[in-house]
């Protein structure tokens, strides 16, 4: 069985090297949906494969950092980063070009690491990342696998490229979430929300 769940935020970006003159040259922001689908043959002692209300915590949390923020890619040049960090609190670097596509991986990566650090408690049984949907626009999204996620053709993501400001990391209910993360320290998810 695979269920879906749907987060939303608003970000800004620009994605060099695109075909298209005004994505590629200027800073300008979407309305992104994200889906993040799991998947189980089991269902947990509510019945259920993965409770929705368990992913309004950390899981969230990840993908909220990007509203209202600017993503940077951190081939991009100096100055422009520079700029960007300077002019907005709440921005993330991020090792790949933020196109639609390298957003679903990213997500896949950060959501299969969490997912994989998570002790369950109410049953829940080989729980799986199935893949991450990215709405960029009405109109448009790109869809990652694991094969996708880790896929050197496409480019490597480490998490310890990836870097949130201070501003997105006071946000968390655990400021220190994503180094615990890269640490792999174990994240238990409690029985009510």
């Amino acid at each position: 069985m695979v269920i879906r769940k749907l987060f939303k935020f608003e970000n800004a970006h620009v994605v060099r090297g695109c075909s298209t003159v005004r994505c590629r040259s200027s800073l300008h922001g979407h309305s992104y949906k994200v889906e993040l689908l799991f998947e189980s043959n089991f269902l947990d002692n509510g019945q259920m494969v993965y409770d929705f209300g368990l992913m309004k915590q950390n899981m969230k949390a990840l993908i909220d950092s990007f509203d209202h923020a600017i993503a940077i890619w951190s081939g991009d040049e100096k100055e422009y980063i520079d700029d960007m960090k300077k002019h907005s609190s709440r921005w993330v670097l991020l090792p790949l070009s933020p196109s639609a596509e390298q957003f679903s991986r990213i997500f896949f990566v950060l959501i299969d690491k969490l997912l994989s650090l998570t002790t369950t408690i109410n049953g829940e049984k080989e729980v799986k990342l199935h893949s991450i949907i990215v709405h960029e626009t009405d109109t448009g999204y790109a869809q990652a696998f694991k094969e996708d996620a880790y896929s050197s053709n496409m480019g490597v993501i480490n998490l310890n490229e990836i870097i949130f400001s201070d501003e997105i990391k006071k946000s968390w209910i655990d400021s220190d979430l994503f180094e615990k993360m890269k640490r792999g320290e174990k994240f238990l998810n409690p029985r009510s929300v």
